[in-house]
């Protein structure tokens, strides 16, 4: 056999992931704050997309045009709404709401700032942490110079808890101090609001909240201090015979325990909450239910008209010039049209959940049916990846609350009968057994499971172990109360 390079024509046929079809693939996996940081950059870096004029102000300007009258390609392109009675249509939604304003006028060339002026960045400020809460409270301590070196170190190997994750050695170690010297800026730290700061642990916590509150010495006290284990069990009648006092006793202590904070620094902490913005509304109007598309605070694109005039003019532009108005003007036609795809996508993944899931609009999470990808994927003839894509980091706002579009998928669990559950209503079920069980006496799994069988559910033990863990509720030895 001889090895020689040769050329040969051969023709086949592949998928090709272009670029334009890799960007449709992720814009429509982006959720819904994602969308928006897209939108401002591709308005940004293409001179040929431009966010278009409120509604309001195309009405009185008749030489706008609108959506509907985009026909010819040669003519600007504007992304429309989906309305929530049909995807053919393409809704009048006011987008007055969407500010992204800027004082154009104002320039720094006008007025050149002196060199020692602050700069804009100067004033961007964050929420203070429960560090600069306790720095701010040393500063009104007069520590000497070892002190303060040794309680900025213990500052610093705070977590996000208020717990010090430094021993009394790596004290020592790191400031080249005594060990007394440790303990004694320890307490100094620990002696700063919030009681139980700077404790090692969750047990010495709460008896730093004892101490300040006076109960040194106390049965509380003792309970913490030398019964944790018992505590955590909440096993009261083991408790009463060690401490030698009555359950009532007991009960009184634990109610006082039971008033501290475990994590003493996380009512101090500067971390921001990401709060949800639905992607779809769904409102119940006269026994119909209506799919509405969340584009409150998402630009309206359209098709820069002046570029389109100025590529007319071949003769006046160079060749280089038209080429890349011409490849942006292609770029912002196809960026539209994912916008118009993704949302289309949407309201049809959506419409196929209101038709498998209606019981759950209607009912509840008892209601749920058990639903796959595959499902809403042939319902709607699109790919189960596509589905995925969709219902990532999206949610929707329903009568029965806010939920992302994964919730709505959930696997099927047979019954004795034959029939078939969604796993999330067994996980309801489970809920509304915990919330209704006596405190005194609260529910095995092994119970539960029993339980369910009476309703011709068949769940395992440990299934209703891993669903309860999943729901995040305790298990039966932490549920357990003393009665009074």
């Amino acid at each position: 056999m001889v090895l020689e390079l040769r050329q040969s024509l051969k023709l086949a046929q592949k998928l090709v992931m272009t670029p334009q079809l890799r960007q449709a693939i992720k814009l429509l996996q982006l959720g819904r704050l994602e969308l928006t940081e897209a939108l401002q950059a591709e308005i940004e870096q293409n001179p040929m997309l431009e966010e278009a004029p409120p509604l309001e102000q195309k009405e009185n300007n008749p030489e706008s045009l609108s959506a509907a009258e985009v026909v010819d390609t040669s003519e600007p392109l504007v992304t429309s709404q989906v309305k929530g009675d049909g995807t053919e249509n393409v809704p009048d939604t006011n987008w007055e709401d969407y500010a992204n304003n800027f004082d154009a006028d104002f320039s720094f060339a006008r007025e050149t700032p002196p060199a020692d002026a602050p700069s804009q960045f100067d004033f961007i400020s964050s929420a203070p942490g429960l560090e600069q809460f306790l720095q701010w409270q040393l500063t009104h301590l007069k520590l000497n110079e070892q002190d303060t070196h040794i309680t900025n170190f213990i500052l610093g190997n705070l977590d996000g808890h208020g717990f010090l994750d430094a021993d009394i050695n790596d004290i020592v170690a790191y400031c080249e101090c005594t060990e007394e010297e440790a303990e004694g800026a320890l307490r100094i730290v620990q002696s700063l609001d919030p009681a139980g700061v700077a404790a090692r642990d969750i047990r010495e916590a709460l008896l730093l909240q004892l101490d300040r509150l006076g109960y040194y010495d106390t049965l509380p006290y003792q309970i913490v201090d030398q019964h944790m284990s018992l505590l955590e069990t909440k096993n009261y009648m083991l408790l009463a015979r060690q401490t030698g006092a009555t359950i009532r006793k007991v009960t009184d202590a634990v109610a006082i325990i039971q008033e501290l904070t475990p994590y003493p620094g996380n009512e101090y902490s500067n971390e921001q909450t990401n709060y949800i913005t639905p992607d779809v509304y769904i409102y119940k109007i006269d026994d119909e239910f209506v799919i509405q598309l969340n584009d409150d605070g998402l630009p309206r694109l359209q098709v820069s008209k002046e570029y389109i005039h100025l590529l007319k003019q071949r003769k006046q532009l160079p060749a280089e010039s038209r080429g890349y108005l011409r490849e942006n003007k292609r770029n912002a036609e196809w960026f539209i049209r994912s916008i118009e795809q993704r949302q289309r996508t949407i309201y049809k993944v959506m419409e196929s959940l209101l038709k498998f899931q209606r019981d759950f609009f209607e009912h509840g999470a008892s209601a749920m049916k058990p639903l796959i990808l595959r499902d809403v994927a042939e319902d709607i003839g699109m790919h189960e990846s596509t589905v995925s894509r969709v219902t990532s980091n999206k949610y929707a706002h329903t009568p029965q609350g806010i939920y992302e579009l994964k919730y709505f998928f959930s696997t099927a669990v047979a019954t004795t009968n034959g029939d078939t559950v969604a796993a999330e209503a067994i996980k309801n079920r489970i809920r509304q057994l915990v919330a209704q069980e006596d405190p005194a006496k609260p529910l095995s799994d092994n119970k539960i499971s029993q339980m369910l069988a009476e309703e011709n559910i068949k769940v395992a033990r440990r299934t209703v172990a891993k669903y309860r863990d999943q729901m995040k509720i305790l298990p039966v030895k932490h549920r357990r109360k003393a009665r009074k």
